[in-house]
């Protein structure tokens, strides 16, 4: 069974997906929310495999949830805009559902879900679980170790890779995004488009800045929920 919240302000639309919800017997539904925060709370207090979520709601939009997110369930969004379609793949979502939602999508959608948490069950509780990635430097395959990344830097077509093990950054051709994607969510967080931070190398925190010793870096505005989700503090 995967165990699964259904997110939105709109009491009509939370209605029907909870119905829809009903009526896979895969599925059992933990809790309903009416807003975000309210789904935050509820993955503070339970084991949650799947989250249902409109994208625009008021105070704090799915979208916002989600990059939030330290440890992130599988997440289906459910929404009448088209147009975020692309931020929703670019969080991974495991699908896009528009409003309104035909049971035979919504049965397919569920099934991509039920899919993907088979197949992480049968790699078993190892899997993704290495200490290290690899990036190409000058040709090579170099071989970082996640403990050993302080903060990560956008510029351009290119990253910068700080490590404490390395006096210079390394410049690796490729997207912050990418980069994002092969990293562990428990142990870094991104704070703006340009910067992703190891969690652990974090000294303080501002509302608008985050400090590694004396490196001041900025908060985005868009990234500040993650940071008050993470120190559990209004700043």
């Amino acid at each position: 069974m995967l165990r699964c919240i259904a997110v939105d302000d709109e009491p009509l639309a939370l209605r029907l997906l909870t119905e829809y919800i009903r009526k896979v017997t895969f599925l059992d539904l933990v809790a309903t929310c009416g807003d975000a925060f309210e789904a935050a709370r509820v993955l503070e207090e339970k084991e949650v495999d799947l989250v249902f979520i409109d994208i625009q709601m008021p105070g704090l939009t799915g979208l916002q949830f989600i990059q939030s997110l330290i440890r992130r369930p599988m997440v289906i969004l459910v929404t009448a805009y088209k147009k975020f379609a692309p931020e929703g793949f670019d969080l991974d979502v495991v699908d896009y559902l528009i409003k309104p939602v035909g049971l035979d999508r919504f049965m397919k959608a569920c099934h991509k879900a039920q899919e993907l948490y088979q197949l992480r069950a049968k790699a078993g509780p190892g899997a993704g679980a290495a200490d290290f990635f690899f990036v190409n430097v000058d040709y090579s395959l170099v071989k970082v170790l996640f403990n050993d990344v302080v903060w990560i830097e956008s510029s351009g077509d290119y990253v910068k890779i700080h490590l404490k093990s390395m006096p210079k950054p390394l410049l690796v051709r490729m997207s912050a995004k990418t980069l994002e994607a092969e990293l562990p969510g428990d142990k870094f967080i991104r704070i703006h488009k340009s910067y992703i931070i190891a969690v652990a190398s974090i000294t303080a925190v501002r509302k608008s800045s985050v400090f590694i010793n004396d490196l001041e870096l900025p908060v985005g505005e868009t990234y500040r929920e993650a940071i008050r989700h993470l120190t559990r503090r209004d700043l």
